[in-house]
């Protein structure tokens, strides 16, 4: 199978055992496989084999930390919203925006904005910099900036619980 075949192709769904077990590592990617079995009822050993199972259908792609930017050093954050020049790819923008360290996400949007990327820094000046360097890319036509003042809701990717009802229903 391709790889672009993996990006169109429609995940199998998960069992509600996997989607507990996934919720789980989300919330604490060091809760041991003997905590996840207490929450889903599975001994640590049927734990572990579901989440290789997991790792090798590629649900799981990782482990990791979440960090406090501020406490970093990180303390300015901004949304940037590139508009392009023309037809511009994907990957060029990808590209570009990629050896920005200050870039936390990027995405191609619709409507008027062609990119809209993250973006945090130490400070206003070193955000002016950011911003001065991505309308200097060859296929930015302009920017639009937007300072965020408070984080209200940060949300890291845990699914929710599968009794949990769907957020159009």
């Amino acid at each position: 199978m391709s790889a672009d075949a993996d990006l169109t192709a429609a995940p199998d769904p998960l069992d509600p055992l996997d989607a507990l077990i996934v919720r789980e590592l989300a919330l604490d990617a060091r809760t041991t496989y003997a905590e996840i079995g207490k929450v889903v009822a599975l001994s640590a050993p049927a734990v572990k084999r579901r989440v290789d199972r997991l790792l090798d259908r590629g649900v799981i792609r990782g482990f990791t930390v979440r960090l406090d930017p501020a406490a970093l050093g990180w303390q300015t954050e901004a949304f940037v919203e590139l508009f392009c020049h023309g037809s511009t790819s994907p990957a060029t923008m990808r590209a570009a925006v990629s050896q920005y360290p200050e870039v936390v996400a990027a995405s191609t949007v619709t409507g008027d904005v062609d990119l809209v990327v993250q973006v945090r820094t130490s400070d206003m000046r070193h955000l002016e910099r950011v911003v001065e360097r991505l309308a200097a890319e060859p296929f930015v036509a302009r920017t639009r900036s937007t300072v965020v003042l408070s984080a209200l809701v940060r949300r890291p990717d845990v699914p929710p619980t599968p009794s949990d009802p769907s957020p159009t229903a």
